[in-house]
């Protein structure tokens, strides 16, 4: 049973496989070959992986014959690639139709990681928790970085230096890592979410909830542990709620995503333009359409003085760690399935993860989520 790690595109740091993970994988009894320079921007050298276990190869050598293949993003094209092999990793289904027919056509079984279940089993697979949290630790730093003033209240012999308002719209994964690394560094930290269950969480980790009232949010997590839509009626409330805090705070971290759908809009113009110069956003939908008017997917811009930052796959920016833990949950996630006795994983159709997560298998696209109703 091979193993194949991809180099990534251009622009991305990360690599699915760490020394770590591939000796775990050897002891499994599988062999994992990686391509030439894929650890480079994770700081890892071909000759660390050598150290590991791993053989270094070309890609075309790496795929003829590798029975799973490993990679951060989907990529476009893989031609020489052995019938049957198991792709896996981040292949954002929803945006990459012609890829998955691509995978479909050249045998592929994919599976898109970013699909894996909120289900308790599945909390070590999770690649979209493991890389929210530092996506919303760091967007916390960045913000810090760009903004003028220091975060934490300091009494001086020449005067006191107020603490930083950090406002966080959005309390999942992301969300509550970013209130704890703002407590951390000293912030006014508050938050609000369209679930009401979030209050709690967020008072757990010092913050102060900013929630409607008397107009019903969501209750509990939602489908699938992410927010759904709301009424037009608590969306007005929401707008007239955030417009009277959000005028009054130095950061604002927006992490609100519904999946398969684009960013719903947070913060407006308008509301941008109640805020004082000199104040942070920081848009962690950015790549979905942003949360906030007049955010630039990869690109930092100015409006009414206000520094809006859309960095597009913040994680990436820690590409170390970000990577120790994306490869951690491809392990966990092939190791749950692993048959030792013929050392190469199993995996049921009728099993809850694999079938959300499964896309293509036998020459077809298989997933229930991209099969478009006759």
């Amino acid at each position: 049973m091979k193993i194949a790690v991809l180099k990534e595109a251009p622009g991305e740091t990360r690599v699915a496989a760490i020394p770590e993970t591939v000796k775990k994988f050897a002891a499994l009894g599988a062999s994992v070959a990686v391509e030439r320079g894929a650890g480079e921007a994770a700081s890892i050298s071909d000759a660390v992986f050598t150290d590991a276990g791993a053989t270094i190869e070309d890609r075309q050598n790496l795929l003829v014959d590798a029975d799973i293949i490993l990679c951060i993003g989907g990529p476009d094209l893989l031609s020489g690639v052995k019938q049957g092999a198991i792709l896996v990793g981040a292949l954002d289904p929803a945006r990459r139709a012609d890829a998955v027919k691509g995978y479909a056509e050249a045998g592929l079984e994919a599976l898109a990681m970013e699909w894996m279940p909120r289900i308790t089993r599945a909390q070590s697979m999770d690649i979209l928790s493991s890389q929210s949290n530092l996506a919303g630790y760091k967007a916390v730093v960045d913000a810090a970085s760009a903004y003028g003033r220091a975060f934490p209240m300091m009494m001086t012999a020449a005067g006191t230096v107020s603490p930083a308002k950090l406002f966080v719209m959005g309390v999942g994964v992301a969300g509550l890592q970013a209130i704890a690394t703002g407590r951390r560094l000293g912030a006014q930290v508050s938050a609000t979410d369209v679930r009401s269950a979030t209050r709690e969480q967020i008072q757990s980790l010092g913050a102060k909830p900013i929630f409607v009232e008397n107009v019903a949010g969501i209750e509990g997590e939602g489908a699938g542990g992410y927010a759904g839509e709301t009424s037009a009626e608590y969306k007005a409330a929401q707008a007239e709620l955030v417009s009277s805090h959000i005028a009054k705070q130095d950061i604002v971290i927006t992490t609100a995503l519904i999946p398969g759908r684009a960013a719903p809009l947070l913060v407006s113009d308008a509301q941008l333009a109640t805020m004082r110069a000199g104040s942070v956003i920081v848009d962690l939908a950015a790549e979905a359409g942003g949360n906030v008017e007049g955010c630039v997917a990869g690109e930092t811009v100015e409006r009414h003085g206000v520094t809006i930052i859309g960095t597009r796959n913040l994680a990436a920016t820690l590409a170390a760690d970000s990577s120790a833990l994306f490869s951690r949950n491809l392990y966990n996630f092939l190791a749950a399935f692993w048959d030792k006795e013929t050392s190469q994983p199993n995996l049921p159709d009728d099993d809850e993860i694999v079938k959300a997560v499964r896309l293509t298998k036998g020459g077809k696209i298989v997933s229930d989520r991209l099969l478009v109703p006759a």
